[in-house]
């Protein structure tokens, strides 16, 4: 097994530097970069004119960059260099875990990451937690009790809640309970209230979940439907086979047999998933989940970074979230050998 982690875990290098290598390509072909952003800017500056005084100006029209500006800026983002210099240089850093410091923000990407860290912590720890409480015991059930009317009625509700897009509920929920045409039962915007430092620790509790409340609806329950309908099926499978008609020839009760031989074996596939889901939910992120709620998390980071081409934030984020994708991939093949000794890797 240690030899094919060590396989596993060599492999990664080539994945990383194939993803970063093919962004970094495309960003060379990229146009609006931020040496033409900010040229952008000092045109328009300067479209003003020298209009100024009592009428003997007039205006002169958007006027030109000098070359040697346009040459300190270059210097400024780094491209006056060599595109293999720059890329050397970026793969240089990320082995270092230095992710690079951001164009527009003046800070390091880290630092960006870290705040935006505890929306999108919030956003994707409660969303898992509530898909695998409720999920879980839920297609257990369904599939005990498969072809009766709770059955039916709970599938549709699941599978009605993952064909609405996730923006869409969230939406329908502000304008049912957010105070848009019924009621303000939950706030529109925001994590916290403004008062939120002036706050008793259960006040602070409360503010949070009473803020929490609708975004969490809106991105779980669209999840619903995979892990019940899997959790079912998985159920169904395990209760049709052999071992568990032997068990019930020996007498054991629905209630053994089911728990003590059915659950361990029908939950292999989803608690495999399990490890790898839960680190994800720490760096997971909706762009219109966080615009909808005003929400400041990762989602909108690497949104806001495409569209202003800040490059060191976009491929430090990408690195980053790529490797976490690869680790999380590993840890999930490993928990086959958890939960199931009888899988082996070779």
């Amino acid at each position: 097994m240690w030899s094919y982690i060590l396989k596993r875990l060599l492999l990664m290098i080539p994945t990383l530097l194939g993803v970063l290598t093919i962004t970094f390509l495309v960003i060379q072909f990229v146009p609006g970069g931020p040496v033409e952003q900010m040229v952008s800017q000092l045109q328009g500056r300067n479209a003003v004119g020298e209009s100024g005084g009592a009428g003997g100006g007039a205006y002169r029209g958007r006027q030109g960059v000098d070359a040697k500006r346009i040459e300190e800026i270059r210097a400024l983002y780094g491209f006056d260099k060599p595109p293999l210099e720059r890329y050397t240089q970026m793969i240089g850093q990320f082995a270092r875990f230095d992710l690079g410091k951001s164009f527009f923000h003046n800070k390091p990407v880290w630092q960006l990451i870290k705040e935006k860290l505890p929306v999108s912590i919030s956003l994707g720890l409660w969303s898992f937690f509530l898909t695998y409480l409720i999920s879980v015991p839920l297609g257990i059930t369904k599939a005990v009790r498969a072809g009766s009317r709770f059955d039916t009625g709970t599938t549709f509700i699941v599978l009605l809640g993952f064909a609405i897009p996730s923006f869409v509920m969230g939406v329908l929920l502000l304008v049912l309970l957010g105070g848009g045409s019924f009621v303000q039962w939950f706030p529109l915007r925001g994590l916290t209230s403004a008062n939120w430092e002036t706050l008793s620790l259960g006040g602070r509790i409360l503010d949070y979940l009473w803020h929490i409340t609708l975004p969490v609806i809106s991105m779980t329950l669209g999840s619903f439907a995979v892990i019940t309908l899997m959790t079912k099926n998985s159920v169904l499978e395990e209760i049709r086979k052999q071992y568990v008609m032997t068990a019930r020839a020996k007498g054991l009760s629905e209630r053994t047999v089911l728990w003590r031989h059915v659950f361990r074996n029908a939950l292999i596939p989803i608690m495999t998933g399990f490890p790898a889901a839960f680190v994800g939910a720490f760096f997971s992120g909706s762009l219109l989940i966080e615009t909808l709620f005003s929400l400041d998390g990762l989602g909108r980071l690497s949104y806001e970074s495409v569209m202003r081409r800040d490059y060191p934030v976009v491929l430090g984020s990408l690195f980053l979230f790529t490797l976490i994708g690869l680790i999380t991939t590993l840890i999930r093949d490993l928990s086959y050998l958890w939960v199931d000794p009888r899988v082996k890797y070779e």
